[in-house]
């Protein structure tokens, strides 16, 4: 699954959305899930690995990998230009390894900006892990972390929940959480305890930081209604309840949106959120089978198409 977000803290509660300064007043961030973002190069640290590689089941080679990295960039350039400035901070999920986010800075013409990789990796079967790309011109790395999630008194082999602790120019102090947690793989009740021991990791990482301006992000493979978002009332304000009552998502399955992308934030921060999903147009594909949009992915079953991830990005703005 993926995940992407788009955030953005403004000066005037008078700016409209699409319209955000370019200057100082504002900070904006991009969250994606890149749905198996691999490398071409099989560098025999699993099956997942070997399939994503030139020789394996997918043919995944060099022209394809920097295609997909120049896509990447075209939609991260896109948001630049939509909302007003390039994002200071981007999250990231299924990502292989630091050296995919590099080639991606420097293949592309997101070498134009100060962008530097923060990454774990984590013990995922499938080799996948969260990563943060942020602009150093706006902001100072002060900590990283990293939290896997325990089940039945064992740490799982699961994405890892990444924490950036950043200081921004104001001296203003911002925690960043990006998650991707357990897919639903055997069956939603089966793999529901693995999910309500991601989100009680969460919870915990989110209140030891002692902060009360925490944004957590990611693909949460559960909607808001789920009962593994109830272990986090108190701590976060989950933005995404409202949007997916309205029927909104960032996934389209069978031809139904279903939300499990979305924005957490503290409390304080919650007041003056608001959190959309964005649709990139040249992100989007006509379903034939349940007519409508939906996004497009790099592969349909074994089949190359050429897109990018089968998520929407999600856009979060706060207000001062």
């Amino acid at each position: 699954m993926k995940i992407l977000l788009f955030f953005t803290i403004l000066s005037s509660p008078g700016l409209s959305y699409g319209n955000a300064r370019s200057d100082g007043d504002s900070l904006s961030v991009v969250f994606w899930n890149l749905e198996n973002f691999f490398d071409y190069v099989d560098g025999g640290t699993g099956e997942s690995d070997k399939e994503f590689s030139s020789m394996g089941s997918r043919h995944w080679t060099k022209k394809r990998f920097y295609a997909k990295c120049d896509a990447v960039a075209k939609a991260i350039l896109w948001i630049g230009e939509r909302y007003g400035r390039m994002p200071d901070l981007i999250g990231l999920a299924e990502i292989e390894n630091r050296g995919v986010l590099t080639k991606l800075l420097h293949s592309t013409l997101l070498r134009k900006y100060d962008y530097a990789v923060i990454h774990h990796d984590s013990g995922d079967r499938r080799g996948i892990d969260a990563a943060i790309l942020y602009r150093k011109s706006s902001m100072t790395l002060e900590s990283v972390s990293v939290k896997t999630p325990e089940h039945e008194g064992e740490k799982m082999a699961t994405r890892d929940i990444l924490h950036a602790g950043m200081c921004l120019a104001d001296s203003c102090r911002l925690d960043f959480i990006v998650n991707h947690h357990p897919s639903k793989y055997g069956g939603e009740k089966e793999s529901r305890g693995r999910r309500e021991a991601a989100m009680m990791t969460l919870k915990e990482l989110a209140d030891s930081l002692g902060n009360e301006n925490v944004i957590a992000m990611g693909d949460f493979n559960d909607t808001p209604d789920a009962s593994s978002f109830g272990i986090i009332d108190g701590t976060l304000v989950n933005l995404g309840r409202t949007l997916h009552e309205r029927g909104e998502g960032t996934i389209r399955y069978e031809g139904k949106w279903d939300l499990i992308d979305m924005f957490m934030v503290s409390p304080r921060l919650s007041a003056n959120a608001v959190m959309e999903v964005c649709r990139i147009p040249f992100l989007m594909t006509w379903e034939r089978k349940h007519p409508g949009e939906k996004p497009l992915r790099t592969y349909s079953g074994p089949k190359y198409i050429g897109g990018v991830s089968d998520h929407c990005p999600i856009i979060l703005k706060i207000y001062h």
